[in-house]
């Protein structure tokens, strides 16, 4: 198969196609970005310092799986966020980004056929991030769009699938909180979700990288609840980054952690295809990763403006509070017609939820929502949502 059929299905980027729909109208008013999430709070103030003290290291070609010290930061983190201890030099591997990892760890872990010479399937809640199908495609594999709506309560119910799917199936990705609906797996959830797949021999793919924006109590990992069921250690892999817990989405740095089988064959194709993340930025990244302070303050950010929303959106028919992650996830008649409305009227730019989902059977489960990312600060956030609450909802 060549790389264009291969990737045919692929949905269309979101940002060209978002571009395309707005960009042909003049705002309505001063713009507010509240489509993309990007982190706009403040960093640590020390980074800079630590980055300038190891400027050196840009002569040196840096370690491909991360420097010793840096894989003990997020060994460190591990232990004290999860309870979990994981071995250095063999289940953890640093990222240049967690959607490196995501589409590299299925290009390397999932087989052309599986035991019984089938196609293999990747399964991927819908709405998704777009790189858990890209990879799907690139590995060859079967991308296969489970629903998560409001009656899952936004996780997809991967165990009602029938069994003849799950036994193909190799990977299923899952992001808790997710993006974009916020909603966050429980302890069960998780432990469901590993016991199907050690009982169809699938990896799980967690990409946790809001874990660290939450409301009131810390979201469970899926490596700790695999730990505490005694499951395969080569059942679950967790993807985790700075870009949202840190606000350094520009570093370009995470972690995968996993058995030391699936952590082997990621670093065999990194070591032919990667890119390491620069010895610089490594050393900034073992700084931050031990540093919770920082944390604490971001969320708390997070917190002030879900509170500011709740107060906003009061009595709005079909408003969900988010349990963690930092988007709103707005129900809308039409998601690509709410977003017209509100950039032409009031300059405020936000994402229709069909371009996160795909068209599966029994359709785009994203088409009646607009995501609206929250990262702006507080005075232009509410200026936003309030634009927004009276734009659409009256």
């Amino acid at each position: 198969m060549t790389f264009p059929e291969r990737f045919s299905n692929l949905p269309e980027p979101t940002w060209p196609r978002l571009r395309a729909l707005l960009d042909v109208h003049p705002p309505g008013g001063t713009p507010i970005a509240m489509s993309i999430g990007e982190p706009r709070h403040a960093f640590p103030d020390w980074v800079g310092e630590v980055l300038a003290a190891n400027l050196q290291e840009f002569n040196d070609y840096p370690p491909n799986d991360g420097t010793p010290e840096l894989l003990n930061a997020i060994a460190g983190w591990i232990q004290r966020r999860f309870g979990v201890p994981v071995q250095l030099d063999r289940q953890i591997m640093a990222l240049n980004g967690t959607r490196e990892g995501l589409f590299n760890a299925a290009v390397a872990l999932c087989p052309e056929r599986t035991a019984d010479g089938q196609q293999p399937a990747v399964l991927i809640p819908n709405p998704f991030y777009q790189v858990y199908a890209l990879g799907a495609m690139a590995a060859g594999a079967e991308p296969i769009y489970v629903p998560a709506t409001a009656e899952t309560r936004f996780l997809p119910d991967f165990g009602a699938l029938d069994p003849k799917l799950l036994d193909r199936v190799e990977i299923a990705y899952l992001c808790s909180p997710s993006n974009p609906q916020g909603a966050v797996a429980s302890r069960a959830y998780w432990a469901d979700l590993i016991e199907l797949a050690e009982r169809h021999d699938f990896r799980v793919f967690a990409d946790e990288c809001y874990s660290e924006l939450y409301r009131d109590e810390a979201p469970v990992g899926a490596l700790q609840v695999a730990s505490e069921m005694g499951a395969s250690p080569e059942r679950v892999l967790i993807f985790h980054s700075l870009s949202k817990r840190s606000n350094l989405p520009g570093l370009r740095s995470g972690f995968v952690a996993g058995g030391p089988e699936s952590i082997a064959r990621i670093k065999q194709l990194r070591a032919y295809a990667g890119a390491p993340l620069p010895g610089p930025l490594q050393r900034v990244s073992e700084k931050v990763w031990a540093d919770e302070a920082h944390v604490a303050q971001n969320r708390a950010l997070y917190n002030e403006k879900y509170v500011m929303a709740d107060e906003i959106f009061e009595g709005v028919d079909g408003y969900r509070s988010p349990d963690g992650g930092f988007f709103l996830w707005l129900e809308v008649p039409d998601g690509e017609e709410a977003a017209v409305k509100l950039w032409r009227e009031t300059g405020v730019r936000v994402l229709p939820g069909a371009y996160l989902g795909a068209d599966a059977e029994g359709g785009n489960p994203g088409r009646g929502y607009i995501r609206v990312a929250m990262v702006a600060d507080k005075q232009e956030l509410r200026g936003g949502l309030n634009k927004l609450r009276t734009c659409l909802y009256g």
